[in-house]
């Protein structure tokens, strides 16, 4: 359900934030649905529970995820967070595209950057 690169740069509760906001934002982990406890996920990643509790708190604290005393950690019913988040992210494209055409950069350039980034390259 989520990668993780060991190889990567990017540290691994990040990679599991950004894996679990993805999905969020794709459909995938639709609204009140559970989430693994840290417990499980840790054994299922092979990270220490730490790493995942971390990812957890930074998801919580951006309105992701809530967690309920007993029960889990549930999907948030996020959709003003995510519509927001990707609001920034249209902003900072439009920004980067405009700076690329200014030193030079194709269109054509920017197409292959674009679909190289959506096909994990």
């Amino acid at each position: 359900m989520f990668t993780i690169n060991y190889q990567s740069r990017e540290p691994i509760y990040e990679q599991l934030y950004n894996n679990v906001v993805r999905m969020i934002g794709m459909g995938a982990l639709t609204p009140h649905s559970k989430l693994p406890t840290v417990r499980a996920m840790a054994q299922e990643l092979g990270v220490n529970p730490n790493t995942v509790s971390k990812s957890y708190q930074m998801l919580e604290q951006n309105g992701y995820i809530y967690s309920t005393v007993g029960k889990g950690t549930f999907v948030a019913d996020s959709g003003t967070v995510i519509s927001g988040k990707q609001e920034e992210a249209r902003a900072a494209l439009k920004k980067a595209v405009k700076r690329a055409a200014d030193v030079g950069i194709t269109k054509s350039e920017v197409n292959k950057l674009v679909n190289e980034s959506y096909s994990g390259g």
